[in-house]
């Protein structure tokens, strides 16, 4: 092999180098444009946390808050209310009674 075709070979090998160098080239291009989309949808998923579901979770707990006092107002007015009905229902247990007694002592003196 002479000079010459040593010198063809090497330069034909660089070229095949530089080919496939700008076939990398291309890829990496191609993976920083889907990098570049792939920020801007991470972006746009933080504001939307940021600005809608924050303020959502915020309102709810919030509004939760505000649920739980009404709750534990509303539980006391309903324990007394068990309180008279227990108190009513022994009262017209008594009062049946009385009337049973004052029945008999009619039927007694009659």
């Amino acid at each position: 092999m002479t000079e010459s075709e040593k010198f063809d070979l090497i330069l034909s090998k660089i070229q095949d180098v530089k080919g496939e160098l700008q076939e990398v080239k291309v890829e990496v291009q191609d993976v920083k444009e889907e990098l570049q989309d792939v920020k801007r949808r991470v972006t746009g998923v933080e504001l939307h946390i940021e600005n809608v579901t924050d303020k959502n979770i915020q309102l709810i707990a919030e509004n939760f808050v505000e649920l739980t006092n009404k709750l534990n107002q509303a539980i006391p007015v309903a324990d007394k209310n068990l309180a008279y009905e227990v108190k009513v229902n022994y009262l017209i247990s008594e009062v049946n009674k009385l009337k049973t007694e004052v029945a008999a002592i009619k039927d007694r003196t009659a």
